[in-house]
């Protein structure tokens, strides 16, 4: 998959005390649903950080361009999107946007 001129929207979380696994149940279920199946979106995954403690999360869409984020998340594109319940799962988060080049191995 050739991902040059695609963009990475990159969503860091720390989950509070307790809370990690709720969180990544939640990026299984809720955050697919914001991104999957929306104009521009390719794709997303999501995991956990292997090299600090498990309450450091990231979900990663991809998007075909910067006007689909915008047309997906309005005037605040450029801040967390953060569904009906995630406020009481996270302690901080934060939001980039990163553009691609190169592609992924078939």
């Amino acid at each position: 998959m050739n991902l040059s001129n695609s963009i990475l929207r990159v969503f860091e979380a720390r989950a509070k005390p307790g809370k990690s696994d709720e969180l990544k149940r939640k990026f299984s279920d809720t955050s697919i649903s914001v991104v999957d199946g929306k104009p521009g979106n390719v794709g997303y995954l999501f995991g956990e950080n292997l090299t600090t403690d498990d309450a450091d999360l990231v979900f990663i869409s991809v998007w075909d361009s910067m006007d689909s984020i915008k047309s997906r998340f309005g005037e605040s594109w450029n801040e967390s999107f953060l569904p009906e319940g995630y406020e009481e799962l996270i302690e901080s988060c934060s939001i980039k946007h990163i553009q691609c080049e190169g592609k992924l191995a078939s």
